[in-house]
């Protein structure tokens, strides 16, 4: 649960981090016009919606695509990752809240940029996962 947890803010810190580097392309709305607490709620939720389509519908993909992966090298991956990105703005613009994006190349940036501060901030913070190498 805590790896769960840990995993969570490293998404929902990230997402905050890349929202401020392509901001006025990628933006997140708040569920309430409020403070800091309706903002950081809002980024969890996000965060936790893009783990939920990139462990579901991303893994499914990632098998049926498999041959385009060996084909291309592994640079599909970065149309996938934009493409579920702009599926996770499309989704929590049903719900009224969450990430808006202005379109697929600043998906695609934005879930470029979106992996590598994951995957830095997974770095520095594995050891509050309780991973090992």
């Amino acid at each position: 649960m805590r790896r769960f947890l840990v995993r969570l803010v490293i998404n929902a810190v990230a997402l905050w981090l890349t929202v401020l580097l392509l901001a006025p392309h990628l933006t997140v709305e708040p569920y309430s016009p409020g403070g800091t607490l309706e903002a950081v709620i809002t980024y969890l939720l996000v965060a936790l919606v893009f783990g939920i389509v990139n462990g579901v519908i991303g893994n499914l993909i990632r098998v049926v695509a498999f041959p385009l992966y060996i084909l291309t090298l592994g640079l599909i991956s970065l149309i996938v990752n934009g493409l579920l990105l702009l599926l996770v703005a499309w989704l929590s613009d049903l719900v009224g809240f969450g990430l808006h994006v202005d379109g697929f190349w600043w998906g695609v940036l934005g879930a470029l940029v979106l992996a590598l501060i994951a995957w830095l901030l997974g770095i520095i913070l594995r050891p509050l996962s309780g991973r090992r190498k």
